[in-house]
């Protein structure tokens, strides 16, 4: 079963690309990032047309989430817990059936939290961070597969960085985000790329700006973590690059991993 991630940066903008890609990579979950609509305005029937299930959690011209699924949803839940005056649509977790039990799925946008000096947005974003902490522990009592995929708005090591240094004032290279990052993996989680090879180089964003694809100067923001029961049905995890270079690319790019479960 493949499972990917994609902060799409406006999904209505680039559903032509988003159908290319859906045919090309033929993944079985989707959990896409910044869809930038409401649910109405969703182009599900484009997504549809391709044998996906749509679930959404949107909000207009900012934020979004979204699980397309040839599966069908056993379960889905939106919005993450712990904090009823947040309005922001971030998060949206699905539950299908497998071979192997349950499988959960949750798409996450994590809050970026620029300026640093600003401290109301800084500190939504760690506070964001720890209501997933606690979110995700509940989570794992469950002892099902569980995958956590989305825009984390981390680089958690010098190495996800071209020019780390670039970084050090920058609300997703704070010791404060990084370790908040690295709590939520020491629950218990398998973070998938990282499992597979510790190169530098390996990026999942680019910047429109000063020629950041061109130049390589990427980060790598994009994360799928695995619970044990997960991690135990792991077998690859990829990025695939190409995309960027696509026209009208969004400024991210799918991060998949296969897992070795078939639907029930």
């Amino acid at each position: 079963m493949k499972i990917v991630t994609w902060n799409i940066n406006g999904v209505r903008a680039r559903i032509g690309n988003l159908t290319h890609w859906l045919t090309e990579s033929a993944p079985d979950i989707v959990c896409l990032q910044e869809i930038k609509t409401v649910d109405e305005q969703f182009p599900r029937a484009e997504i549809e047309a391709l044998g996906y299930n749509v679930e959404t959690n949107g909000q207009k011209s900012f934020n979004g989430v979204a699980i397309l699924s040839k599966l069908p949803f056993d379960e889905v839940n939106r919005g993450l817990p712990g904090d009823d005056a947040d309005d922001h649509a971030r998060f949206i977790e699905g539950v299908f059936s497998t071979d192997q039990g349950a499988l959960r799925v949750a798409s996450l946008y994590l809050p970026n939290g620029n300026p640093i000096d600003d401290e109301r947005k800084f500190s939504y974003k760690l506070a964001w961070m720890a209501r997933l902490e606690r979110w995700a522990e509940e989570r794992l009592r469950l002892e099902e597969a569980l995958v956590l995929a989305g825009d984390y708005n981390v680089i958690p090591e010098p190495a996800d960085a071209r020019f780390p240094e670039n970084w050090l004032g920058d609300a997703l290279f704070q010791p404060q985000t990084r370790q908040a990052f690295r709590r939520l993996k020491n629950l218990g989680f398998t973070e998938a790329v990282r499992s597979v090879t510790d190169s530098a180089g390996v990026y999942t964003f680019w910047d429109y700006q000063a020629g950041a694809w061109q130049k390589n100067n990427g980060i790598r923001i994009d994360h799928l973590l695995l619970s044990p029961e997960a991690a135990n049905r792991f077998s690859s995890a990829s990025v695939e690059k190409h995309v960027r270079a696509w026209e009208k690319p969004s400024d991210h790019v799918p991060v998949a991993i296969e897992l070795s479960l078939q639907p029930a």
